[in-house]
């Protein structure tokens, strides 16, 4: 079997380990460096690095947070999710869309880094 894994590059490790930690979730399965985490939510594993930290912090050249490219993280009730994150001060990319699968919005890390909170529409 393939293990598939999302990398985020990250300002501060520590600080992304904090948010999707204690704000969505998430499972710290290994921090064995300051530059490096790797988390778990479900199926999902989190790779999280600081620029210039391993190989994977300089691959490709110099790289940094941000971007659009994100994960999906399904949620049963996006407008509540969304107050509660908000009382966290989490910061958003606009306001929730509604499209033909459902409503979704996008949160931001504190890196940056774009997560798409989905409701998907009732079957």
């Amino acid at each position: 079997m393939t293990t598939v894994s999302v990398r985020y590059i990250v300002n501060s490790v520590e600080v992304a380990i904090e948010f999707y930690r204690d704000r969505l979730g998430f499972e710290v399965v290994m921090h064995p460096a300051p530059g490096f985490a790797a988390l778990s939510l479900g199926d999902l594993k989190l790779l999280l690095n600081q620029p210039g930290a391993g190989g994977a912090g300089t691959a490709g050249g110099s790289p940094q947070p941000g971007g659009w490219n994100r994960i999906q993280l399904a949620v049963e009730d996006l407008d509540a999710t969304v107050a509660e994150l908000r009382e966290m001060g989490a910061t958003f990319r606009g306001d929730a869309v509604e499209g033909a699968g459902g409503r979704q919005i996008l949160v931001e890390d504190p890196s940056g880094n774009p997560i798409e909170l989905f409701q998907p529409n009732a079957s």
